[in-house]
C-alpha cells in the first residue's frame, strides 16, 4: 500500500481506471461473500450503499498495484469516489464509457436493492422491471412505425407524462391507443374558432 503522498487525489480517473472499477465492482458484487456482506451491513441499520462506497474505495486503493499498472498510482479512495460525480461532465461525448457507467451504477443499485428487499421482494422488482422494459420496447417498436415529427410529438408527450408521475417507471410507456391518439390530434387538431 502507498503511502498518502503517493495517491492521485487530482485531475480526472482516466477511461482505463473507470473501466477497470467498472468490471471489478460487478465481478465482486455478483460474490455469495460480498452478496451477504451487504446484507448482513443492512440487517445491521445500516445503508447498503455504505457498503457498495467502501467495496468501490478498497477496489480504488487495489489499483496500482502489480504490472497490470505500470504508470497508474494508487488512488485516493474519497477522490475516486469523487470523480464518479464528474463523468457525466467529462466523458459526456464518449457514448461507449457512458452506457458502461449507467450499467455500473445500475449494478449497484441491483446490489442495494437485493440487500434491503430480500429474494422474494426482489424478484418480484426484478420481474416488474423486466416487463416494464419488454413494454417500452414495445412502445418504441410501434413509434418507430410514423413519421419522425410524429415520433417527436409522441417522445413530448411522454416526457410530459413522466414529469406529470415524478418519472415513476409506470409512467415511462404509452398505450398504442395513446400513441395514435397523439398523431391523430396532430394530424387533424381541435377546431379553434376566432
Amino acid at each position: 500500500m502507498a503511502n498518502n503522498s503517493e495517491l492521485q487525489s487530482s485531475g480526472m480517473l482516466s477511461i482505463e481506471q473507470l473501466l477497470y472499477l467498472f468490471d471489478r465492482f460487478c465481478q465482486l458484487t455478483s460474490q455469495p461473500d460480498v452478496k451477504q456482506k451487504i446484507v448482513d451491513a443492512v440487517n445491521d441499520k445500516q445503508e447498503a450503499v455504505a457498503v457498495t462506497t467502501a467495496i468501490q474505495e478498497g477496489i480504488f486503493l487495489e489499483m496500482g498495484v502489480g504490472e497490470f499498472w505500470p504508470v497508474w498510482q494508487y488512488i485516493d479512495p474519497s477522490f475516486g469516489i469523487s470523480c464518479l460525480g464528474k463523468v457525466n461532465m467529462v466523458y459526456e461525448t464518449n457514448r461507449d464509457l457512458m452506457i458502461r457507467f449507467y450499467k455500473f451504477v445500475a449494478n449497484e443499485e441491483i446490489a442495494c436493492d437485493e440487500a434491503e428487499l430480500g429474494t422474494d421482494e426482489f424478484a418480484d422488482k426484478m420481474q416488474f422491471q423486466q416487463k416494464l422494459q419488454d413494454q417500452q420496447l414495445e412502445m418504441l417498436k410501434h413509434m418507430r412505425k410514423f413519421h419522425l415529427d410524429d415520433q417527436s410529438a409522441i417522445l413530448e408527450k411522454l416526457h410530459q407524462q413522466l414529469q406529470n408521475a415524478d418519472f415513476i417507471g409506470e409512467a415511462s410507456v404509452l398505450s398504442s391507443e395513446q400513441i395514435q391518439d397523439i398523431v391523430r390530434r396532430r394530424v387533424s387538431p381541435l377546431f379553434m374558432p376566432r
